[in-house]
């Protein structure tokens, strides 16, 4: 018999196509966003596949559905979907890998690694990182990750929010302070007020700057693929592990 697991597309994020994914939009609800004709250009979530339980997840930031860098961590809970993973917000703050990536792969012409809030640091993956008002849905440990009681706002990764309620999933202000894709930086509030963040996806709150797109970024689950297909492969809804 003959064994070919498989990696489902969860979620996509296009951090400058006019539709902000911060902390409060689809994370903990689980709701289709865009289209299977456009999920790997525009922001996507497939509510079939958030709701599926999941072991392995992969991050890859691709360029029109072409890898171009990739991270595979293996969960330390077995059976648990993302919907519920990403429900599970208080206390939050819960560091869902152990042992950093099981595989890292990076184009040899990639830009901007050092900046990247996936590939520029180490570590774990951690979901729900929330302190005093501000929420981040995806950081890894290698980066900073603010104190639960500092408002500093210093704290960087994928559905950021800068003014909400990170124990319940709701934003303030109507997103004022929600920005989709951050960069790694040391600008902690009030010393600092330049926040940079990839392209245009953010709120109107006046420390968010635009600033380059490193790329798209797609999220992967399984149940039994340990293994992605590394840079230079296409990228679709479904693909083989190898």
């Amino acid at each position: 018999m003959d064994f070919n697991p498989v990696w489902q597309l969860a979620m996509n994020l296009n951090p400058a196509d006019g539709h902000v994914m911060g902390y409060a939009t689809g994370w903990a609800q689980g709701n289709a966003i865009g289209s299977d004709d456009t999920a790997l250009t525009m922001d996507y979530l497939s509510h079939w596949v958030w709701k599926e339980p999941a072991d392995y997840i992969a991050i890859v930031r691709h360029h029109h559905g072409e890898v171009e860098a990739v991270k595979v961590f293996e969960f330390t809970n077995w059976g648990i979907s993302l919907l519920e993973r990403f429900q599970d917000m208080n206390p939050g703050r819960w560091v869902v890998t152990s042992g950093g990536p099981i595989q890292e792969e990076v184009a040899g012409d990639a830009k901007n690694l050092g900046d990247d809030p996936i590939f520029g640091v180490g570590g774990d993956l951690a979901f729900n990182w929330g302190y005093t008002d501000n929420g981040h849905r995806i950081v890894l440990t290698g980066g900073l990750l603010s104190a639960e009681n500092v408002n500093d706002d210093n704290t960087h990764g994928l559905g950021n929010d800068f003014w909400c309620d990170p124990k319940n999933g709701g934003s303030n202000g109507n997103g004022f302070w929600a920005h989709e894709v951050s960069t790694i930086q040391d600008c902690p509030y009030p010393a600092c007020n330049h926040v940079k963040v990839q392209g245009t996806d953010h709120g109107a709150g006046p420390h968010l700057k635009s600033g380059p797109v490193f790329g798209n970024y797609a999220i992967y689950v399984s149940k039994d693929a340990y293994h992605f297909p590394g840079p230079g492969s296409e990228l679709d809804l479904e693909i083989s592990s190898f």
